[in-house]
């Protein structure tokens, strides 16, 4: 199993100490929250973009990708009918998806929830097909940079937009292209009908990332959920991708976090294995 962690825990800490930190810690890949960087991907210069991919690779760690793609923004939004807030939009996330190129990535996760939630006026077919739409036109840039975009089901506590994986399936397949998958959310999956181990049995076939945290928004293991079959249903279904570890709460403490996450994940595996 390749296990990589969501580098944005590390808020005050400069690149090259989380890329030390998270490497020593046992983890082989970061993800990046783009906000972390810059207000904005333009404004990451072509030197500043070698040198993150080169302090990695000196670590030993491969840059997966990017989430969080809207945070922090203004003037953006997915399901808007609004044609010039998606075609700002659209541009932008061109804009993140030159940026993971360069960095090595290939993966990028749309959550996002307060830029996808519909606007007043606007149905929910309206939305589907708004969204769909913009993503169509993102598809020549996502597949010329070998850039996966995964869209990430979220509880309706966050949004009103895509909340289960089968909502997110209904894009994909509207959308029919390989650089257009599924993400699967631990703490997301907690809130749906099915299990966990279920919905990852279910939706294998189009799934291409993966997040680990736990019902108390800390990491894998450091709260009620059992990772041992959830891990079970991962090499059921062959997964081959990243476990990314991603929290929200970082009041243990970064160091903390890392740690216990993939030391529990790794227990899991290895429960799984033997």
């Amino acid at each position: 199993m390749k296990y990589a962690i969501c580098q944005e825990l590390f808020v005050d800490w400069d690149w090259e100490r989380q890329c030390r930190f998270i490497a020593e810690t046992g983890y082989t890949g970061i993800e990046i929250a783009p906000f972390t960087l810059a207000s904005r991907p333009s404004d990451i210069s072509a030197d500043q973009r070698a040198h993150l991919k080169s302090v990695a690779t000196d670590h030993g760690l491969e840059i997966i990708g990017l989430h969080w793609l809207l945070a922090k923004t203004e003037g953006l939004h997915l399901t808007t009918s609004d044609l010039g807030t998606r075609e700002r939009t659209i541009a932008y996330l061109n804009d993140l998806t030159d940026l993971c190129g360069d960095l090595g990535g290939t993966v990028m996760v749309f959550g996002s929830p307060q830029q996808r939630n519909l606007e007043e006026g606007v149905s929910l077919e309206q939305a589907f097909d708004n969204a769909t739409t913009l993503f169509q036109k993102c598809l020549p840039r996502f597949e010329e940079r070998g850039v996966t975009l995964c869209m990430e089901p979220l509880t309706t506590k966050e949004t009103n937009f895509c909340n289960t994986c089968a909502d997110a399936k209904k894009i994909i397949e509207k959308i029919g292209h390989p650089n257009f998958r599924l993400h699967q959310d631990v703490k997301a999956m907690l809130s749906e009908e099915s299990s966990i181990p279920e919905l990852i049995v279910e939706f294998a076939d189009i799934t291409k990332h993966f997040h680990a945290n736990d019902s108390n928004l800390l990491g894998p293991g450091m709260g009620e959920t059992d990772f041992i079959p959830i891990f079970d249903a991962l090499k059921r279904t062959n997964y081959d991708g990243w476990v990314s570890v991603e929290v929200f709460d970082y009041s243990p403490g970064a160091e903390e976090i890392a740690e216990k996450s993939l030391k529990n994940m790794q227990s899991a595996w290895q429960a799984v294995c033997t």
